[in-house]
């Protein structure tokens, strides 16, 4: 892991300002000579600057993102505990860490750090920008603000502006964690019940009714308690607080609600509209989180944009799960060479009912890049 540590105030979107800031980054290969070779992984909520380690069937060598080809560069996104400025992290006018005192960090808030390190490790080009969820948010959110940067991007399981479904789970869990008495104390376990009844409520979210029935259905019909859903929840809570920080969960939760690419800009369509990067769109069909009507509309107006769906079990955690369906996807569009043609392509159709877009198969002779 590396730091970019900039010692000069950072101005945050909503007037606030951090009067220094820290971007942990991981680099995998060697920026070639033409430089022209670099792909930027934006990661999702709870993930880190290490995209080998949370995304091991994508990257590394042999993989569809080998260092030994292109110069992988995943930067830490403000207000995670994985490095970056954080509410853990040290504010020198009080000597003491921000804590609650943290301020809203917003998705562009994040691209104008990341900005910062490109400038930083001398990239003047992208080839591919790619990130899923929480990451993709951000992969949109650069190209409408730098958009002669990317030669592509690809964005999986994402939307132009966070839902009021997604804003309402995300609430639902500072709720949760809001409800535990130790959250802003100072003992050990502060705020940690609070956040693992978070992660329970979010896996609802992250999976859907039939992942539960395949993988938690009981095999003795006589039981009575101890359910296997159950010990599952409670698994995924412990599991989150052991290695995350409760405080940059509320930060980055709010983040997430901020997402709106239309702020200041007209609106989402416009804002889609001033993308100049191909773009490779994958929804998740069983997605309940980021539905595929969500991916459906940034592939409608990014000029130019080919939507995919991927089949999964999973749910939004698809995006994390289904190495080999995103590799078959994205290895073409990565090499200059997409398909144009078979059962993996799609046109858009609105929808008569006012919910967006929905994706059908194409017809022959229908256009996409």
């Amino acid at each position: 892991m590396k730091y970019l540590k900039i010692e000069a105030p950072f101005e945050l979107e909503n007037g606030g300002t951090l009067p220094e800031l820290a971007v942990a980054y991981t680099a995998y290969g060697q920026l070639s000579p033409e430089k022209d070779n670099v792909v930027w992984i934006a990661h999702a909520l709870t993930a880190n600057a290490d995209a080998a380690e949370w995304w091991p069937g994508l990257v590394g060598h042999g993989r569809l993102f080998d260092p030994d080809k292109y110069y992988i560069v995943c930067a830490n996104m403000l207000g995670s505990s994985y490095g970056s400025t954080n509410p853990r992290s040290i504010n020198p006018a009080t000597s003491r860490p921000y804590g609650r005192d943290f301020p809203l960090i917003t998705i562009r808030d994040m691209v104008r750090a990341h900005q910062l390190l490109r400038a930083h490790l001398g990239i003047e080009r992208i080839r591919l920008a790619i990130g899923g969820s929480m990451g993709g948010q951000q992969v949109l959110e650069w190209a409408v603000m730098d958009p002669a940067l990317f030669d592509n991007i690809a964005v999986l399981a994402t939307n132009a502006r966070h839902s009021p479904w997604g804003i309402a789970f995300n609430e639902a869990q500072r709720m949760a964690i809001e409800a535990d008495p130790t959250l802003y104390t100072d003992g050990p376990d502060a705020g940690k019940a609070g956040l693992e009844a978070a992660r329970a409520v979010a896996m609802l979210s992250y999976r859907n009714y039939r992942t539960y029935q395949v993988s938690q259905e009981e095999d003795d019909v006589s039981k009575l308690a101890g359910f296997k859903a159950s010990s599952y929840q409670r698994y995924q809570g412990v599991k989150l607080q052991k290695r995350f920080d409760v405080l940059s969960y509320l930060s980055l939760s709010r983040s997430m609600d901020s997402h709106n690419l239309g702020r200041g800009r007209e609106s989402v369509e416009a804002a889609l509209g001033q993308v100049r990067a191909n773009a490779l769109v994958i929804g998740i069909q069983s997605d309940v989180l980021f539905p595929v009507e969500e991916q459906a509309l940034i592939a409608r107006f990014i000029p130019r944009a080919k939507l995919e769906l991927i089949d999964s079990i999973y749910g939004h955690d698809g995006f994390l799960i289904e190495d080999e369906a995103i590799s078959r996807l994205i290895r073409p569009f990565l090499e200059g060479r997409p398909r144009l043609n078979g059962k993996n392509k799609f046109i858009l159709q609105e929808r008569k009912n006012g919910f967006g877009y929905l994706a059908t198969p194409a017809l022959p002779g229908s256009e996409s890049f």
